[in-house]
């Protein structure tokens, strides 16, 4: 499957942030990766990617070791005694959304006596999102990806990665596995990460910290600039828009993250997520960009969860409430022009 002096690597999802991942991989000489791409999958296997990168420069026709359009099958292929040593995972999370991401990358998980072999990174956001994993692979460690990065897929193919990739990996704590085998893991892959000298690659003990930090954005700006179709720049010129809808609703993650699991947030995170880019760099929040493309939102898990997780601690969260209602009726509406749901007696 690999050069026995490197570690495999399967990374699933090659858009902006999966592809940069897999150049700083192969760059770095310490991993042979395998690609899984779905709808950029034909024009990368006939002429690779074409990325532009502030850290790796400009790539014509580049490709990983292999190029795939479909998760590999360990059993079906034969190969359950040789997994790869790492599978990230780089979609979006969408647990409304069939298929979830336990559904997709479980052929490619090993079982049985082999499980311990693989470790699984999550490099996606949100809260909860290891959770799925743990009653059906109890034996594979789980990883922490938090990627802060531009990047961006602008046409099949095409990368065009204008901010630096800045990467913290932590270990998900597993009641069956001995904590220091996935710090290990952790660190492991920070090493490899980190040896092509391109890329700032951490490793973090403190999982919920980074996972609630990153919230304090991702449950906030983007579900805002979505459903206001607002950039983050035109949204802090907006009449209202802060006081009335981005503080209030950054305050109650911070509130969430203590009252929830004890996690104590800057006092300036507020003020520092909203003013985080540049107010003329007219950013749009994935969840926008979503949106404008007719995709369906990432919404669960940087909403979902976090609302339901600390009401649950007794913390009044009245904006992210009509923040994640509003976001699950634009989700219907999507499935409804994907053919996902009935409507009685509609012509």
């Amino acid at each position: 499957m690999a050069d026995s002096n490197k570690k495999s690597v399967l990374i699933v999802g090659g858009g902006a942030v999966g592809a940069i991942a897999a150049v700083n991989l192969e760059a770095g000489g310490l991993a042979t990766v395998t690609l899984v791409l779905r709808s950029n999958y034909d024009v990368v296997k006939e002429h690779g990617y074409t990325i532009s990168s502030c850290d790796h420069g400009n790539l014509k026709g580049w490709r990983p070791s292999v190029v795939r359009n479909s998760i590999p099958d360990l059993v079906g292929e034969g190969i359950e005694q040789q997994p790869f040593d790492y599978v990230m995972l780089c979609t979006k999370n969408m647990p409304d959304i069939l298929p979830t991401a336990i559904d997709l990358i479980s052929p490619a998980l090993p079982t049985g006596s082999n499980a311990s072999k693989t470790t699984l990174i999550l490099l996606q956001n949100g809260l909860n999102i290891e959770k799925p994993f743990l009653r059906p692979h109890p034996n594979v460690c789980i990883l922490s990806g938090i990627s802060m990065i531009g990047s961006a897929e602008t046409m099949p193919g095409t990368i065009i990665q204008d901010e630096g990739d800045k990467l913290l990996i932590g270990a998900f704590p597993t009641s069956n596995i001995n904590p220091a085998v996935p710090e290990r893991r952790a660190e492991e892959f920070v090493h490899m990460y980190s040896a092509g000298g391109k890329t700032k690659c951490t490793y973090s003990p403190n999982v919920l910290h980074d996972r609630w930090k990153k919230l304090v954005f991702n449950a906030c700006l983007n579900p805002i600039c979505a459903i206001t179709g607002l950039d983050d720049g035109r949204l802090r010129l907006a009449d209202g828009a802060l006081d009335g809808l981005v503080r209030p609703a950054m305050r109650e993650i911070v509130a969430a993250a203590k009252a929830v699991c004890g996690v104590d947030l800057d006092p300036g995170v507020v003020e520092e997520t909203i003013h985080v880019d540049p107010l003329e760099s007219w950013l749009k929040p994935s969840m926008q960009q979503d949106l404008e493309k007719g995709n369906f939102l990432e919404y669960e898990n940087l909403l979902g969860e976090p609302l339901r997780a600390g009401r649950n601690a007794g913390v009044s969260m009245p904006t992210l409430e009509v923040l994640y209602y509003l976001a699950k009726a634009i989700q219907w509406r999507i499935k409804e022009k994907r053919g996902l749901v009935e409507v009685p007696g509609k012509k």
